[in-house]
């Protein structure tokens, strides 16, 4: 008890004096000119969130940057370990699955999207039909890669198949596989689990984008004669290409970093690794920050022109408004 009271007197005594020096800055400032109080106040609204921007990004990139030169014993080391990264199999494979993630999510993703947003628009049961589309990104990547695990689940030849895509495969007369373990068809069978995931973010973002074009224009084309085909060309896809661009760019984003479904799944072996999950297991599996480090250095260079672009093009299109 006694220790109990120790502690609550510690805290007041803290509380007392927090408030007593916040109480003196503010008598400061009241005293203070005008203009100085102006920027006070904003160096005062600032001065926290720029504070964690150090602190929690600034400051921690700076120090990946120096380990991505050092070795495990934090000796420099200069460019061996990004030589290591262009020149090792295991991490030529790992960058390799990176690009195929990175090419074949957004697009896939995104053209599945404008399909389902164009057929859907305007459909008997919209509402429950885009719902089921969207309901995947209510699930986290880890819990739609423990459910595709079992989709992809394998028993032998004479036993009863428990995976429905083995089972289906058995259904019209073929063989059970092993998806998960034949490279290089399992990366594209980790592929197919993001983008059922991210289908249902482009539909929607597309879906809005097209219920927004102005129905005088659509028409108007109508009268004119164009098919529906035309009007998809020519109306449809030049009206929405902001929403393209803004759907393409996150997604792009969101597989760079992609990590759960890839550890999950696999955990990277089979080589199935992305740069995400090669980071991890080089920093805190095999005990080489340095690697790990310069992974994460180029997963962020690969990050920064797609953000850049995706900012540039949105401050287009509010200096078009």
């Amino acid at each position: 008890m006694e220790d109990l009271g120790e502690k609550f007197l510690q805290v007041v005594i803290a509380m007392a004096i927090f408030a007593a020096v916040i109480g003196i800055i503010m008598l400061l400032v009241d005293r203070a000119p005008k203009s100085f109080r102006d920027k006070a106040t904003i160096i005062g609204f600032l001065a926290p969130a720029a504070i964690l921007l150090i602190v929690g990004m600034v400051w921690p990139a700076l120090q990946t940057t120096f380990l991505a030169f050092t070795d495990r014993d934090g000796n420099l080391t200069g460019l061996d370990n990004f030589i290591w990264m262009f020149t090792e199999p295991t991490a030529l494979v790992t960058l390799r699955n990176t690009v195929l993630w990175v090419i074949l999510v957004p697009t896939i993703s995104t053209i599945i999207g404008l399909v389902y947003a164009v057929f859907i628009d305007k459909a008997h049961g919209e509402r429950v039909l885009k719902a089921l589309v969207f309901m995947p990104m209510a699930i986290s990547m880890v819990g739609a890669g423990i459910i595709w695990n079992f989709m992809y689940a394998y028993r032998g030849v004479e036993q009863e198949q428990i995976g429905l895509v083995n089972q289906i495969l058995v259904w019209f007369g073929g063989e059970p596989r092993q998806f998960l373990l034949e490279a290089p068809g399992n990366t594209f069978f980790l592929i197919a689990v993001m983008v059922w995931i991210q289908v249902g973010f482009a539909m929607v973002i597309l879906s809005a984008a097209i219920k927004g074009i102005p129905a005088d224009i659509v028409e108007a084309s109508r009268l004119d004669g164009a098919t529906a085909w035309q009007q998809f060309w020519s109306i449809t896809i030049p009206s929405i290409r902001g929403a393209l661009v803004v759907v393409i760019t996150t997604i792009t984003i969101i597989t760079l970093k992609v990590f759960d479904i890839v550890r999950t799944m696999t955990a990277g072996n089979y080589d199935t690794s992305v740069i995400a999950n090669e980071m991890y297991t080089q920093a805190f599996r095999a005990n080489e920050p340095g690697r790990g480090a310069a992974l994460a250095l180029i997963l962020f260079l690969m990050v920064l022109p797609v953000v850049i672009y995706n900012a540039r093009v949105l401050k287009k299109q509010k200096e078009i408004r």
